[in-house]
């Protein structure tokens, strides 16, 4: 199985099989810190259950700090990145980081508005449940894992 995830608060788990048929795309799980939202490391741990670590491969988007972003908001960023690192590592998982630029030049995207993903992913998977704005994290999460997959 090829996994694909957007890492953040707004991102998601993708799931392709080995010939980049669709199996299934989530939300990233989260819960209640405080006044904010973080990834919640044991519901992601659950929902990677599905994968068996010997067969199945992860692609993780690589971030960094963005220009003008406040510092707050990058520290829980990468707080929500080294948990998702750190689930992968306890579960077993092999796993590759995967730049933005690389996996948005594959698909075509650089330079294209966000949303052009969600619809491109919808073109290449008319089942999958993409009807929301907001389902942008999974439609990356899907062209992360098949970005991977062809390139890897």
């Amino acid at each position: 199985m090829i996994v694909g995830i957007d890492p953040g608060n707004t991102g998601a788990i993708a799931f392709l099989n080995d010939n980049l048929n669709f199996i299934d795309a989530v939300d990233m799980p989260l819960m209640a810190n405080g006044k904010k939202q973080q990834v919640n490391a044991a519901a992601l741990a659950k929902i990677l259950e599905c994968c068996d670590t010997a067969d199945s491969f992860v692609y993780l988007e690589k971030v960094s700090a963005m220009p003008g972003q406040g510092v707050a908001s990058m520290f829980n960023f990468g707080m929500g990145f080294g948990v998702i690192k750190g689930v992968l590592a306890a579960r077993g998982f092999s796993y590759e980081l995967v730049t933005p630029q690389s996996w948005k030049k594959n698909a075509g995207l650089i330079g294209k508005e966000k949303d052009n993903a969600r619809t491109l992913a919808q073109q290449l998977y008319p089942e999958a449940s993409l009807a929301r704005k907001k389902d942008i994290g999974r439609a990356d999460a899907i062209l992360i894992a098949r970005h991977g997959k062809k390139s890897g």
